[in-house]
């Protein structure tokens, strides 16, 4: 509580916990988990400014996903890296990358063992133009393929964008991210 008081309003202890001396929170982690926020409907939200994406042609969802399960693999994000990417490699594994339909909301979740600059949003930006109808699933595996940005979709915005969670090894004994937090960030949501 005393160490809130000292913070702004937009940030919050939730939790303080002892790590070895070995510890980094880059580093150490196992895998990262980002939401992206699509606020899918014809008319953009004054509320949602800022906060979400906002697309207003009709987004297909499952060709969106189908489009997802292409990208889900250990590969080389060549074509999702931006082009200040300083990373060595651009070799990574995504663990899970989903889309899901929530009323007017569109939410793209990805974890993998380490994202590549803009990678999140490259993705977000093709799975786009897959749910406009204006490329079809497969073409997620092409532009994988291919590991060549400029063949890719635009970059989404980084409005939406949010870091979602970080896994630890257990030997850390430190805690989850909760899944409170998804009805502050997507209302009306369960």
């Amino acid at each position: 509580m005393g160490a809130n008081t000292e913070l702004p309003r937009d940030i919050s202890i939730v939790w303080a916990r002892p790590v070895p001396l070995h510890f980094h929170a880059r580093y150490s982690a196992e895998a990262r988990t980002y939401r992206y926020l699509i606020l899918n409907r014809p008319s953009r939200s004054a509320l949602a400014a800022k906060r979400a994406a906002w697309v207003y042609k009709p987004l297909d969802h499952e060709q969106m996903a189908e489009a997802a399960a292409h990208l889900c693999g250990h590969f080389d994000f060549s074509a999702f890296r931006s082009s200040e990417c300083q990373s060595n490699s651009p070799i990574r594994r995504v663990e899970k990358l989903t889309v899901e339909r929530l009323g007017d909301w569109v939410v793209i979740e990805a974890t993998a063992n380490a994202f590549l600059h803009h990678m999140m949003r490259n993705i977000a930006g093709l799975l786009i133009e897959v749910g406009r109808g204006e490329a079809h699933p497969a073409w997620a595996l092409e532009v994988l393929e291919g590991r060549d940005r400029t063949r890719g979709a635009p970059t989404a915005p980084a409005d939406g964008l949010y870091f979602w969670d970080v896994r630890y090894p257990d030997a850390f004994g430190l805690p989850r991210a909760r899944e409170g937090c998804r009805s502050i960030i997507i209302p009306g949501s369960p």
